[in-house]
């Protein structure tokens, strides 16, 4: 998946289906003179139901597609025959999506679960035939229900991709590189802040052929949760994260400062992510020797565990693995 195709937020229309007009029909037949009613209920209209696609992790699919319109249901017809019931309309989303409402902004459900399938917007309930009202005193009800209208509206989805670690840093920490050296994933790296625009996923193999998943989350900046830079166009996807990896370069001019800035736009973006378990990774560790390891250890935040690693030189990767696999189990 290119970076290109990475699509986190999307707003589409849909208008689900009319029920089908009941049925006035009299029953004609021959030898019988007064047959009576006997039209048919009309059918429903489709729904537009939305289900959960674990395969899927952008909305890039919906990018070119953004109306969606049901049928309506068939007419009821003689001899008690109900309409055909229309099909539903189905829009698959990746696990992880958000459906507003686009003009109040409420949230009206969400897709965390595969193939779960939840209406959208109900069809209309076809019409009742009019066998349906012939009573002791109207025993020939020359009338019958229209079906009822389709609902539409404007709806916002939002990804909030599902992963188990999210990797948080200021541009050019090195997540992309160490993303590239703990799963199969190729994300764009150069030595230039905000090489990362788009949210990269990874599949990390630990020991027993057991995985976790790891998100790459563009560079936070001070000031992210205000709109800065890029990161706080992404700042919800951590709210997934069932553990966050702060990752800050040895040659940093003060990796507390950096932690605690880090620290404060998850804060402001969400208090609730301070909940999340963390882990901290200092990176570039194959620049320093042991006088520097134990100089830079003295000075670092309290509160949350380090590790010194490198992913050039593949140092500590083994024991951030078995650490992060421990934190989510």
């Amino acid at each position: 998946m290119t970076e290109g195709n990475f699509v986190d937020y999307i707003k589409i229309y849909a208008t689900s289906g009319k029920g089908g007009q009941g049925s006035a029909h009299l029953h004609r037949e021959k030898y019988i003179t007064k047959g009576g009613p006997d039209g048919g209920d009309g059918g429903r209209g489709g729904h537009i139901i939305l289900r959960g696609d674990k395969n899927m992790w952008t909305l890039f699919h919906l990018k070119f597609k953004r109306h969606f319109r049901a049928e309506g249901g068939g007419a009821g017809s003689k001899s008690r025959s109900s309409g055909h019931d229309a099909d539903d309309i189905y829009i698959d989303v990746p696990l992880g999506t958000i459906i507003k409402d686009a003009d109040t902004d409420e949230v009206i459900l969400e897709i965390t679960e595969d193939k779960k399938e939840v209406i959208l917007l109900e069809g209309g309930k076809g019409g009742l035939g009019n066998w349906n009202f012939k009573t002791s005193t109207n025993q020939t009800p020359r009338y019958a229900q229209p079906g009822m209208d389709g609902v539409d509206g404007w709806f916002r989805l939002e990804l909030k991709l599902l992963a188990d670690v999210g990797l948080v840093g200021f541009p050019n920490a090195g997540k992309s590189t160490l993303l590239s050296v703990l799963t199969a994933a190729k994300p764009k790296i150069a030595d230039y802040a905000f090489t990362t625009l788009k949210p990269n996923l990874g599949i990390v193999e630990h020991r027993n052929h057991k995985t976790f998943v790891i998100a790459d989350i563009p560079g936070i900046i001070e000031g992210a949760a205000e709109g800065k830079g890029l990161g706080h166009r992404f700042l919800r996807h951590i709210e997934r994260n069932s553990a966050l990896l702060f990752l800050i370069p040895a040659d940093s001019d003060d990796i507390n400062k950096e932690y605690n800035i880090l620290l404060n736009e998850l804060k402001k973006h969400n208090p609730e992510l301070l909940d999340k378990d963390r882990l901290l990774a200092i990176s570039k560790a194959d620049m320093l020797d042991d006088e520097l390891i134990s100089e830079i250890k003295a000075e670092l935040p309290e509160g949350v565990e380090a590790l010194f690693i490198s992913s050039i030189a593949e140092i500590g990767l083994q024991k951030l693995k078995d650490k992060l696999w421990e934190m989510l189990n």
